[in-house]
């Protein structure tokens, strides 16, 4: 028995399934629209860790402005008459102060937070995220997201972090057990350094136990992004023809372009002086003004049915014709319609053109 040849059907160009990577046009028109693969989790965490290293590296500078500000207002303030001018001074003054205070901490924090932004997607601007969009209180829509697994999987992070920071404030205070015992016989400054310190420690913790879970939930929404940009074949195929064009419409215009090439070479057929012929392959039409031209123009050429109608339209105008395969292929082959004759076939055309003046009788 025969065996029957099977041909494999790509089922996915019916079912939809997307299964293709995203094209770099699909990524640029998420992007345009906000969508991109973000933690919101890792801005946070970054920005927790540097304001407690900022904290750790300026303390003692902002402690000591700290003091001055608050001896200043005890012993030279407290006196001052109450008046507008005087309030506005003050006002003037220790705000001045107050932000260099906390510039250290401000800045560093400005500049980590925004660092973590341009590292997970770049510099980007647009207005789609804040777009008013009436469909999101859609109720129905509203309550499939709520039970979506999206909202799942945010509600276990929240539980998670919820857990691990118990556990970390819990455990860091339940080591510094015996301290806490004895601060009763400790100076106020005594007591600020433990808190100072204990805060620094579980601070710090907190921080990098929120950062190694911020960069897990950037790799995941990363994971949920390209997993949302996926294309079936299908997608793939129109995005193509969006870009491109559809090919069955590209065919018609170019066709319709070649008809129209046609139709105006067709009409400088009888301003030819002559047209040489293979005979019935190739036919150049040829046209020379001396008091214009430098040399003879090929004005029109064809090879087949465009030739056999070059010659037509050259019998109807009493046109030369004349036989000569060797010129007429070279001329059809080595030049274009509006070109002059290639400087190696002159002294051909040359003939050509003289024998035709001397059957019309014309100058050169």
């Amino acid at each position: 028995m025969p065996k029957r040849k099977r041909y494999r059907l790509d089922l996915q160009l019916f079912s939809g399934e997307k299964t293709e990577k995203a094209t770099p046009k699909k990524r640029e028109d998420a992007r345009k629209k906000g969508q991109v693969a973000k933690s919101a989790e890792l801005s946070g965490a970054v920005v927790l860790l540097s304001a407690m290293l900022s904290l750790s590296m300026f303390g003692g500078y902002m402690k000591e402005r700290f003091m001055t500000l608050y001896t200043d207002v005890f012993r030279n303030r407290m006196m001052l008459e109450i008046t507008p001018e005087n309030v506005l001074q003050l006002f003037n003054q220790y705000g001045l102060q107050i932000l260099m205070l906390l510039a250290p901490l401000l800045g560093i924090t400005f500049i980590m937070a925004l660092v973590s932004s341009m590292a997970q997607v770049g510099f980007m601007t647009t207005g789609e995220g804040i777009t008013p969009k009436f469909d999101k209180i859609n109720p129905i829509k509203g309550f499939k997201n709520i039970f979506s697994m999206r909202s799942f999987v945010e509600f276990l992070k929240s539980i998670f972090k919820l857990v691990l920071i118990s556990y970390l404030v819990y455990s860091t205070l339940w080591g510094e057990k015996n301290s806490f015992v004895s601060l009763s016989h400790v100076s106020a400054e005594g007591i600020f350094n433990f808190a100072a310190r204990l805060t620094m420690s579980l601070g710090i913790k907190i921080g990098a136990a929120l950062l190694i879970m911020a960069l897990l939930d950037y790799m995941y929404q990363k994971y949920e992004h390209e997993k949302n940009l996926k294309m079936s074949k299908q997608d793939i195929k129109d995005e193509y023809k969006k870009m491109e064009g559809d090919p069955l419409i590209k065919g018609k215009i170019r066709e319709r372009q070649r008809r129209m090439a046609m139709q105006r070479m067709m009409q400088e057929v009888p301003k030819a002086d002559v047209i040489i012929t293979n005979p019935t392959h190739f036919a150049v039409a040829l046209k020379y003004d001396g008091s214009q031209m430098e040399a003879p123009q090929i004005i029109a050429k064809g090879q087949d049915y465009v030739a056999l109608r070059i010659r037509e339209l050259a019998k109807e105008n009493g046109i030369v014709t004349m036989e000569n395969k060797p010129l007429a292929r070279a001329l059809f082959q080595r030049a274009e319609i509006g070109d002059v004759v290639p400087a190696d076939l002159f002294q051909a055309v040359a003939e050509v053109l003289a024998y035709v003046y001397k059957l019309k009788g014309k100058k050169r």
